[in-house]
């Protein structure tokens, strides 16, 4: 018999995914491999079936069956290397990301306080460009190493490469299920220049009067922020924002800010205007309403959450509800920001 290389992945069939998701829908997968190294990847056994790969879960909602091969992304690692002010930090796809902004936190290193508690893992955030009150990923992003399935090289992606856009990148259109992403570098700096302007953050600073904070008080105010508007996915299952606010052109925004007056948006800087998808669906009654087992969050109506044993068709149901209403009454579509899978 021959020798199974160390490095050798082991391949489980007919997986349970239910745990694997924030959101906790029944599924199942064909195949589910870990990977805990890059090395893996080469050992890894072909496969005629579709591949997904996972970290933490919070941006997957599996709403069928998966009928090819998983792949838990257990990576691990992160190094630091200064570049005069600023210090390279490259962190495994594997590698929580709320742990990595705490640890970047504690040695002093700054550009994603507003980031902080983000939910999922640092493979996870080049995937949708993950952003929060002001900040995001592209503006710190250095690089990425990833593995790509199309000719089985490693490459290196530049931010230029990623493409990355609002909630968006290649990895989730073109390329979606080309790339494995191993690694991520940001390049953050020892020079605190804290992004305050997003409307919310800016509210919770002045209400403790606090005109000039410092990272540490930074840090506590989207921390407090996001207990208040997001649940805990370990209490209460849920995919964070289920929806992305909507960007439309000028001409569109102003005639919808004119019917109402106070539709929070913002100005983009190259033309165009995003709209707050949470006023939408609250504005039409939906914060805190549920429907079968599944509902929209009490404190912040861009959260779907699963009250326990929901299933797919009670989610689908919901989601078709809101977006129907929307669009019904403001002319929009609201776009899914976790990846449905299924």
């Amino acid at each position: 018999m021959a020798m199974v290389s160390q490095t050798t992945p082991e391949v489980l069939s007919d997986a349970d995914l239910t745990g694997l998701s924030t959101f906790g829908l029944p599924a199942r997968a064909a195949e589910l491999v870990c990977l805990e190294s890059p090395e893996q990847l080469a050992e890894l056994p072909s496969s005629t079936r579709p591949e997904l790969i996972i970290g933490g879960g919070s941006n997957t909602v599996f709403v069928a069956d998966f009928p090819g091969r998983v792949l838990l992304n257990r990576m691990r690692g992160v190094r630091m290397t200064p570049r005069g002010d600023d210090v390279l930090v490259s962190a495994a796809a594997g590698e929580n990301w709320h742990a990595l902004v705490r640890r970047c936190l504690d040695k002093g290193l700054h550009g994603i306080e507003n980031l902080v508690m983000i939910p999922g893992s640092v493979g996870a955030a080049p995937m949708q460009n993950i952003g929060a009150y002001g900040v995001e990923l592209a503006d710190v992003f250095e690089s990425l190493e990833a593995l790509d399935r199309k000719n089985g090289k490693r490459v290196t992606l530049s931010r230029e490469d990623c493409r990355f856009g609002y909630r968006d990148s290649r990895f989730k259109s073109a390329d979606r299920g080309r790339f494995i992403i191993c690694e991520i570098t940001l390049r953050l700096t020892r020079r605190f220049e804290p992004a305050t302007d997003y409307a919310s953050l800016a509210a919770e600073l002045a209400k403790r009067r606090i005109g000039a904070p410092n990272p540490r008080q930074l840090t506590a105010a989207v921390m407090r922020l996001r207990r208040h508007r997001l649940p805990d996915p370990r209490r209460l299952a849920n995919a964070g924002s289920f929806f992305k606010n909507p960007i439309v052109d000028d001409e569109t925004a102003n005639r919808l800010i004119a019917e109402h007056p106070d539709l929070p948006h913002w100005r983009l800087p190259g033309g165009g205007t995003k709209l707050a998808a949470a006023w939408l669906i609250e504005s039409l009654g939906w914060k805190g309403r549920s429907m079968g087992r599944v509902g929209v969050y009490a404190h912040h109506a861009l959260v779907l959450v699963n009250h326990g044993g929901a299933t797919t068709a009670e989610l689908m149901a919901l989601v078709t509800a809101i977006t129907d209403s929307v669009e019904a009454r403001f002319g929009l579509t609201l776009e899914p920001e976790p990846q449905l899978v299924g």
